[in-house]
Order: structure tokens, then sequence, then C-alpha cells
């Protein structure tokens, strides 16, 4: 078991050692994810409008690989205890949010209202997303509970049309200026809950019917090849949605900006940690079930808030690098989460 647990904490440092790349290759070569972010079209589909494009696509194949790995066993196992189920995903929602709304009074003394309107945005973009797929991955690296860990991805990625358009409204409420009234128009007129619908709770649907159709067997034999063209996938899904604000950050650097969208995204994941710590001492979660709370409160999928925020926040392009950044630090400090496990385990 130490074994497995090494490669999988492994596996992790070295995607985020490519993760680190992939943002400096957009900031440096930004011309094809440029392309990739802009190449889209739209569409009615049962009196919806839909826009398609490469980045909600590869969104898509993400999902879609999720549901496809997600074990009968571990839907069985979900309900078995489901407090701690019920905590964390109340946890997970709520608390981004809160913290939002409560950094959204404060950064109105910063000096650029522009600048605060792109990192209100950005945040509330991370704090509407459901929880991350690579969380359950930590969480079985660390010995955690599957069933509790997938069941977080799960049900938080199929609540998602509910949730997500609800924290966009609570936040635009509270934020002022620019960054209230662009919230308001995603939690209502602006396609979000369409978006969620036919690029994450779809995909994941799909995924777990194709499971049913050919079989545990087959799906889990497919398992390291399908990981593999994920993990491509979502690196280029990450190039695509760098590059459209790395660039400029890079070539004209505002350094009091970056240091506060730096800052406030590590503030935000050390928070969403430590509340998955005290959610998991209130849960009185054993061993297993802890590391699942830790990783499903602390990790939102920003997969999904970047494939959002390039097809609807095409006016405000720095919003993305909130997100980019969260992106970034979360995976730090879900090594830092998994190394003092191991420490306490120890």
């Amino acid at each position: 078991m130490r074994s497995q647990n090494g490669q999988g904490t492994g596996q992790h440092h070295t995607f985020l050692w490519l993760l680190l790349g992939t943002y400096a290759l957009a900031a440096v070569v930004p011309q094809a994810g440029q392309w990739i972010s802009h190449f889209a079209v739209t569409g009615q589909v049962l009196g919806q409008s839909v826009r398609a494009s490469v980045p909600a696509a590869m969104l898509s194949v993400l999902l879609f690989a999720a549901g496809l790995a997600v074990r009968g066993e571990h839907l069985r196992g979900v309900f078995r205890r489901p407090g701690a189920l019920a905590i964390g995903l109340v946890a997970s929602v709520a608390l981004p949010v809160l913290l939002v709304c409560l950094a959204a009074p404060l950064l109105a003394f910063w000096h650029d209202p522009t600048e605060v309107r792109d990192l209100i945005i950005g945040l509330a973009v991370v704090a509407a997303m459901p929880v991350a797929g690579s969380s359950a991955g930590w969480a079985r690296a660390a010995d955690g509970d599957c069933a509790l860990s997938l069941g977080m991805v799960l049900l938080s990625t199929l609540l998602s049309p509910l949730t997500t358009p609800l924290a966009f409204g609570v936040t635009g409420k509270l934020a002022s200026g620019e960054a209230g009234d662009m919230l308001s128009v995603l939690a209502g007129g602006g396609g979000t809950g369409t978006f969620v619908v036919a690029w994450v709770v779809l995909p994941m649907l799909l995924g777990l019917l194709t499971r049913w159709a050919i079989g545990g067997a087959r799906a889990d034999a497919a398992g390291p090849y399908v990981k593999k063209v994920t993990s491509v996938v979502l690196l280029t899904l990450c190039y695509a949605n760098a590059s459209a604000c790395l660039p400029s950050a890079v070539a004209h650097p505002d350094w009091d900006f970056l240091a506060l969208v730096v800052g406030t995204a590590g503030l935000m994941c050390m928070f969403a940690f430590a509340t998955g710590f005290a959610v998991a001492r209130v849960a009185r979660a054993d061993r297993a079930r802890r590391a699942a709370l830790i990783f499903g409160v602390g990790m939102t999928n920003n997969g999904a808030g970047l494939g959002l925020a390039a097809g609807t926040l095409a006016a405000c392009p720095m919003a993305l690098l909130p997100v980019v950044a969260v992106n970034l630090v979360q995976h730090l400090a879900a090594g830092w989460a998994d190394a003092r496990l191991r420490r306490e385990n120890a």
C-alpha cells in the first residue's frame, strides 16, 4: 500500500510540473491556445442557446472520463454513511461562496476598480464550481474513502445546474459595480445553467451509462489509456485558457495586481483545506473518510471554471487569471495536506 500511495503522490507531483510548463508555454507562445479558445459556434437545442467551443468539448471529455471511472460498488457505498457526505457537500458549496462574499467588501478598498472586478469574478467562478475530480485521486493516494470521495464529486456535479447559478447570484448581490452586474448576468440570463447541463452533467451521465453498457471490467481495463488522454486534454484546456491572460500579464506585468491575485488564490486554497480539516473533525470521520472530506472540500473543478469563463468572460479576459492561479495553487495546497495527513497517520 505504501508503494501505491507513493506512486499516486509522485503522479500528482509530475502533473504539477507539467501544469507549470503548460502555463509557461501559454505565456510565451499563446497563439495556438488563443485560436483554440476563439473557435466556437452557437446553436439552439430544445429552445436553449448552446455555445459549442473547443474548451467546452475538452471539458466534456474530462467529465465523461470521470463518469466512466465510477465503479458500482462506490456508488452503492455513497449513501451508507450519508452524514459525512451531506456535511461535505454543504461545506464544498457554501463556504467558498462565503469567502468571496467576505472578500468583496475588503477588495473595494483596492485602488483599481477594474482589477477588483476581474479578481472578484474569477474568485466567484472558482467558488461556483463543483468538487474537482482530481480530489478523488489525491484522496485515493492518501488511503481515503473512495465511495465518499467519488460521491462528493458525482453529487456536486449533478447538483451544479442549481448550485452554480445560485452561487453567482449570491456573490453578485454582495459585489458592487461591474463585478456584481456581470455575476448577476451569469446567475440569470448568462447561460450558466445551460452550459453546466450540456458540458458538465450530461457528459458525466453519458460516462456512467457507457460503463454500464460495456461492463465495469472493460471500463477498468481502458482506464490507464483514458487517464493518459484526459491528462493531455486537461493540460491543453489549461494552456488554451491561460493563453488569454498570461501573455499580457507577462508582457506588461502589474506587480501589485499579480501579488494580489496570487495572495488571494493562496488564501482561498488554504481556507478551503483548513475547512476540510475542520469538517472532518465535526463529522468525527475516521482516517479514510477524513482524507476524502479534506480533498473534497479543498478542491474545486477549475477545469469546468476555465471552460465556463472562456465562453462567457471574453469581455474581461484577466478574470481568468485568478482561476488559473487557484488551479495551480490548489495542487500545491493538496500536496501540503497530503504530507500533513501522512505525518499524522504515521
